[in-house]
């Protein structure tokens, strides 16, 4: 096929190496010209992951770049461009979303503001850091449309990258918005050295709130103790890696949310979605206590305050 890839970030950057060992046609769409000219010179992303050689894939700026011509367009942009990158695409092939979380200004899942062409989205416990060194992972590919899943799942599916097919996008949309979230609160359990337990609690509790999310919402019970919901929330929570891990101990060390991500240098989207997630399920009437601690912590309410708070909740069932 010949795929664009738009985003120049970490993920766009090693999921266009994954297309070309496939045996793709692949460029990556880059927003900054002067990223452009140096990918183009070096083979080397300047900015995510240097170490990934991108010799063998063309590189453009969005706006110079063959979308027109495309069989498949990847997007892996931050969720708050989302918008008005999907607006300003050319032609009517396929989308594949890598992109976790929702619209910042609707509320809506990111595949419904693709119009007028068929969309999937991928996720899972995907760090772009491992997989750029060859380790194995494991992800799905979810769609509405089964046939386009399953195309997809053949395009990328490798020895080192395995590819499930998940038929609840609902599901797979939600839990990738979600367990960003969490993940901001297990940094803060972590940054205020609140100990294991707390940790694996919250994060059992968190997967708990991410699943009535997506009841709710008319996604599947099962997805969320699969690869998008408990997979890609365990390695959220616990990963080196993991930016909203980091940015939830800066929070609670004191760092204003800009403050956070300015200092990890990269998109922290649970800072984005967090808000969005309190909002939606507010809408829908339902109780995600812990999403709307981390709601308070980025308003600036001292978190060790509302760890009291939570742990004093009324007792209730499992």
């Amino acid at each position: 096929m010949n795929v664009v890839v738009v985003g120049g970030g970490s993920w766009g950057t090693v999921f266009a190496t994954l297309l070309c060992a496939r045996g793709h046609d692949v460029t990556l769409a880059c927003r900054d010209p002067a990223q452009v000219e140096q990918i183009a010179a070096t083979g080397r992303n300047p900015r995510y992951l240097t170490e990934v050689d991108l010799s063998a894939v063309g590189v453009e700026t969005v706006a110079a770049a063959p979308l027109d011509q495309a069989d498949l367009v990847v997007l892996a942009v931050p969720s708050r461009t989302f918008a008005s990158v999907v607006s300003d695409l050319p032609g009517d092939c396929p989308v594949l979303i890598l992109t976790k979380g929702l619209d910042p200004d609707s509320g809506r899942r990111l595949s419904e503001l693709v119009d007028a062409r068929p969309v999937a989205v991928l996720s899972g416990p995907n760090h772009a850091e491992e997989i750029a060194q060859g380790l194995p992972a494991a992800a799905v590919v979810a769609s509405a449309d089964p046939k386009l899943a399953v195309e997809l799942q053949h395009a990328v599916i490798s020895p080192t990258f395995r590819v499930y097919v998940n038929d609840d996008l609902v599901g797979v949309e939600l839990c990738a918005a979600a367990k960003n979230v969490i993940a901001l609160a297990a940094g803060g359990v972590d940054g205020l050295r609140l100990g294991d337990n707390a940790k694996a609690g919250l994060i059992s509790r968190g997967l708990r709130e991410m699943a009535r999310l997506g009841t709710a919402s008319g996604a599947r019970q099962e997805t969320f103790s699969g690869l998008a919901g408990m997979g890609d929330l365990v390695v959220t929570c616990w990963s080196r890696h993991s930016r909203n891990l980091r940015a939830g101990q800066l929070l609670v060390q004191g760092r204003r949310p800009e403050e956070a991500v300015q200092e990890i240098g990269m998109t922290v989207e649970g800072i984005t979605a967090a808000p969005v997630v309190r909002d939606v399920a507010r809408r829908l009437d339902i109780e995600l206590p812990l999403t709307e601690a981390v709601c308070a912590v980025l308003d600036g309410t001292d978190a060790l305050a509302l760890v009291s708070t939570l742990m004093a909740r009324e007792p209730t069932t499992e």
